[in-house]
């Protein structure tokens, strides 16, 4: 009996000790269970777990661990292992990020897979990595517009309209094309339209449907064949974590990552698909952008919001055309 007992302590031991070898990262990103950015960590952390090479994912939704916009300089420092993370909130850090939430730099969902593979991405990263950062999982959701009395597809159709837009560069652009602008988070779209303050408006297809911006407008232009609106929200890691990790243990997590970049990628067109059958059902009038539309409002962005990125950042130019060139 006391030599089973003597096993039984022996294994107990052995267990705990393989428990402690263990190692835990922790993933902080800003948004709900039910977004796609988190399915897109759950997967990294649930591919990586059934790999049983001793690592272990820990998630902490919802802006838990980190503020939204405050998640970045922590990476670096290494005191977050990684995050989902729209790079452009970093843009104060490394002004080169405002890129990649550029209007008309990506036209759909297959143009910013593209983008991803591209040697302007390859510059991208290259600057992470002077942060000791990198890229996991590449990933861009989509927007469009929306009007409360008319369709938004041109340049033209936002003259004199107080609008709100998602970004600087999109400010820049809209009133470029003789727009008013509204600055506002994208919460606060539903009250402004109700109460006057607000004509038009443009942000992520998620948003529009859950901030329910259909119960306040007459028309709906989604992502399609051509959008202005892309943002990359790539699920970054610290490189030297990453570094310090067994060869198992990097393989496991790029297997995972590269499973959930799929992932993410469809989920990111259906998003868009599912917020226009949403806008549908609700009744309100649905107006693609066309591929003319589309370079009118590049035009725009090239005299406003492309030429003050290529005089405030260094490399601007170079990193502008980099983007231009992916086709």
């Amino acid at each position: 009996m006391k030599l089973s007992t003597s096993l039984m302590a022996a294994a107990a031991l052995a267990l705990a000790a393989g428990a402690a070898g263990a190692t835990e990262l922790r993933l902080s990103h800003q948004w709900s269970t039910s977004d796609v950015r988190h399915k897109v960590a759950q997967m990294v952390a649930d591919e990586v777990a059934a790999a049983d090479v001793d690592l272990e994912i820990k998630i902490f939704p919802s802006g838990s661990l980190f503020k939204a916009r405050e998640q970045y300089n922590p990476l670096t420092r290494g005191q977050l292992d990684m995050t989902v993370f729209p790079l452009s909130y970093a843009g104060g850090q490394q002004p080169a990020y405002n890129l990649t939430l550029m209007p008309g730099l990506v036209k759909n969902h297959d143009h910013a897979a593209r983008m991803n593979t591209s040697p302007f991405m390859e510059a991208i990263e290259a600057i992470q990595a002077e942060d000791d950062v990198m890229t996991l999982v590449h990933g861009y959701l989509a927007g469009g517009f929306a009007g409360v009395d008319k369709c938004i597809t041109a340049p033209e159709d936002v003259e004199g309209l107080q609008t709100r837009a998602a970004g600087k560069a999109f400010e820049q652009m809209l009133a470029g094309a003789g727009a008013s602008i509204a600055s506002m988070a994208s919460s606060e779209i539903y009250n402004a339209m109700q109460t006057g303050v607000l004509q038009a408006a443009n942000t992520s297809s998620s948003s529009f449907v859950s901030y329910r911006i259909f119960e306040q407008v007459s028309c709906y232009t989604p992502a399609g064949d051509y959008a202005l609106w892309f943002m990359y929200q790539p699920l970054l890691m610290n490189k030297s974590t990453f570094e310090d990790l067994t060869p198992e243990q990097q393989e496991a997590l790029t297997a995972a990552a590269a499973k959930a970049e799929a992932f993410y990628l469809e989920e990111a067109k259906k998003e868009d698909a599912d917020s226009v059958k949403v806008f549908e059902e609700n009744g309100v009038e649905i107006d693609q952008m066309t591929e003319a539309e589309f370079n009118a409002w590049r035009a725009i962005a090239k005299e406003t919001s492309y030429k003050n990125f290529v005089e405030e950042v260094p490399d601007g130019q170079k990193l502008l055309d980099m983007a231009l060139a992916v086709e």
